[in-house]
């Protein structure tokens, strides 16, 4: 990373915000933090940050509800989240990336671990090819120098991990993708990340690009084998 990135850690937890500023500022990052998510959203619409670490659990506004006010939020719609919380439930896990979280890591964890993460979710997202600056499919237009899509002309508000995924399958159309070669191609060395990760973010892109989601016309299941892009 040739600039330093800006890192915003929300918890309530002072101890947790200590050591990982600790180690996010050995690795070369400028963090900030807040202790409360009505601080954090003030923070975050004041400044510019490249990551948001959010804790699930937090006093006034939670984590969820957060996470679901900056994805509502033009202006913060792409900011990388990644959530982090004791709840180590599956289904914890998938409320966070169904609100929009680019990625889960539960309590108790290493600080190497959460680096590692911090890392994988930026290069995700500052990662650019070396293309034409929109891809038209259809209706749907993915602008990769601004990462913004539109579908008819209307904004659609993805995260970057949504975007990202997105932008794999449009520029691959017609190729079938296994759960597993999606994760090695967008998740990378994210050791941690479930299959069942895969299937919750192309449910959340079916629900903002298909006009009917049961029986979608962009991103297609070939049964027992993965997803393939279908625009024409």
């Amino acid at each position: 990373m040739d600039t330093p990135k800006h890192i915003l850690i929300v918890d309530d937890e002072a101890d947790l915000i200590e050591l990982v500023s600790y180690n996010l500022k050995k690795e070369g990052f400028i963090v900030d933090s807040a202790s409360d998510g009505e601080t954090a959203l003030r923070k975050i619409r004041k400044g510019r940050y490249d990551l948001l670490i959010l804790d699930l659990m937090l006093p006034g506004i939670q984590g969820i509800e957060l996470c679901r006010i900056l994805r509502n939020d033009p202006q913060h719609v792409n900011l990388p989240i990644i959530m982090l919380t004791a709840k180590g439930e599956e289904v914890d896990r998938i409320l966070g990336l169904e609100m929009g979280a680019d990625d889960y890591i539960a309590k108790p964890f290493s600080p190497r671990e959460l680096v590692a993460r911090v890392k994988a979710v930026l290069r995700r997202f500052i990662e650019k090819p070396v293309t034409e600056k929109i891809l038209k499919i259809g209706e749907l237009e993915i602008d990769r120098e601004r990462y913004t899509v539109t579908m008819k002309g209307n904004p659609i508000k993805l995260s970057a991990t949504e975007f990202k995924l997105l932008l794999y399958l449009a520029e691959r159309k017609g190729k079938v993708f296994s759960r597993g070669q999606l994760l090695d191609a967008i998740w990378r060395d994210e050791a941690f990340v479930e299959p069942r990760t895969v299937d919750v973010h192309i449910r959340r892109l079916r629900a903002q690009i298909e006009q009917d989601t049961a029986n979608p016309g962009y991103i297609k299941t070939l049964r027992g084998i993965g997803y393939f892009f279908n625009g024409k």
